[in-house]
């Protein structure tokens, strides 16, 4: 599979999880959007690009199980959630309920909001390694106070790459008369979605990750009852809409201003390509592969996996607990001598390698890994054991 894609032959790639990999029939789909804008930019952006957009929702839409009028898309998450922050209204002294493991871009977002506002971020401890799902149902609860008004929530965490249990928690949530926020970035193209089911009042996605998409195209779902409420982060013309459409949601949100949509108008070539590669088929190997690997990289770093090793808590990503106290020195070594891009995080005092599979990836980039942690055992103090 590796053909159908633009990456360097020269390095072996196991970082799909940060910006994703675009197939070049994807690619071409995208320039030739681009090329189409520049050929003639007025007519497109005021008369093609409308029509454009809802061909591209209808197809997402049923990909993500929701309506096409309750999403719009995004360049980011960071992008959506900034939106939702704007809107929040929230009091001082009043409370976001979340973890300790989530993305950095989305802590500093909240912590930005309540400097702001007065508002406080709980970064509830998730403690690790995780036995069970009940343990972090246990554990996330107990951050929960009579002045918690938010849940935010990763469904897959980044630095860990754990598989959180946000149904049940939107379920409590929702009881609790509680907003529910959900960073999904990690889960379109994933692992199963469907947003009627998981009933949240927020999701945010990517589609340049896991469902291959050029960069710059993720999507926020709004639950009917927040739309109205739901204030542009960008003012822009679709604000007291001169020729307001049926949604004044989406005229709030879908045109800010001028910009290229080339990479959210690919979402239909991009379904297309997951399905015409039986992608389902071939992530499922790819998740073996995950799989199969992890207590392998744990013995050879004499560590324990973060979680059982099953589709519970994991699907294409593993993060390896590594002991180093040069995680950047580290990241380093391994590209520049060994030519290998896979990222080395910090978080909560520990220290993971994160590896991603993808349908390009196979066995033998997994060994290539192996065995440069061998030498690099063996050749200098970077890794402790």
């Amino acid at each position: 599979m590796k053909s159908h894609f633009l990456l360097d032959d020269q390095i072996t790639f196991l970082n799909h999880g940060s910006f994703g990999a675009c197939p070049k029939v994807v690619f071409e789909e995208y320039q030739r959007f681009q090329a189409e804008l520049e050929a003639e930019p007025v007519n497109f952006i005021q008369k093609k690009l409308p029509v454009y957009l809802k061909e591209a929702k209808q197809p997402l839409a049923e990909f993500l199980g929701c309506e096409a009028a309750d999403f719009f898309f995004t360049p980011n998450p960071t992008f959506a959630v900034n939106t939702i922050m704007r809107s929040l209204h929230l009091q001082p002294g009043d409370e976001i309920l979340s973890t300790n493991h989530e993305y950095g871009a989305m802590d500093r977002t909240w912590n930005f909001y309540c400097k702001q506002s007065g508002a406080k971020y709980i970064r509830q401890e998730i403690s690790l390694p995780i036995v069970s799902k009940e343990q972090i149902l246990e554990e996330f609860w107990k951050g929960y106070s009579s002045k918690t008004k938010v849940i935010f929530l990763n469904h897959i965490s980044s630095s860990t790459a754990l598989i959180f249990p946000v149904k049940e928690i939107c379920e409590k949530a929702q009881q609790l008369g509680l907003i529910t926020i959900i960073d999904g970035a990690h889960v379109p193209g994933h692992i199963d979605l469907n947003l009627a089911d998981l009933n949240p009042d927020y999701y945010t996605g990517t589609l340049h990750k896991w469902m291959l998409a050029p960069k710059g195209s993720s999507f926020l779902y709004v639950k009917k009852e927040f739309q109205a409420t739901l204030d542009p982060l960008v003012v822009s013309w679709g604000y007291e809409s001169l020729f307001p459409s049926e949604s004044r949601f989406l005229d709030y949100h879908e045109y800010q201003g001028t910009n290229d949509h080339s990479a959210y108008l690919c979402t239909p070539k991009v379904i297309a390509f997951l399905k015409e590669n039986n992608w389902k088929e071939k992530y499922a190997a790819s998740r073996k592969l995950v799989f199969d690997n992890y207590q392998r990289f744990c013995d050879l770093l004499q560590t324990q996996p973060i979680c059982p090793i099953t589709s519970e808590f994991l699907a294409q990503m593993a993060s390896i607990p590594v002991c180093t106290e040069q995680p950047i020195e580290l990241k380093e070594v391994l590209y520049n001598q060994y030519k290998i891009q896979v990222p080395v995080m910090p978080l909560n005092g520990k220290v993971y390698l994160r590896y991603s599979m993808n349908m390009y990836n196979t066995q033998a980039d997994l060994d290539v890994l192996y065995s440069a942690l061998e030498d690099i055992l063996n050749t200098t103090d970077l890794i402790v054991r």
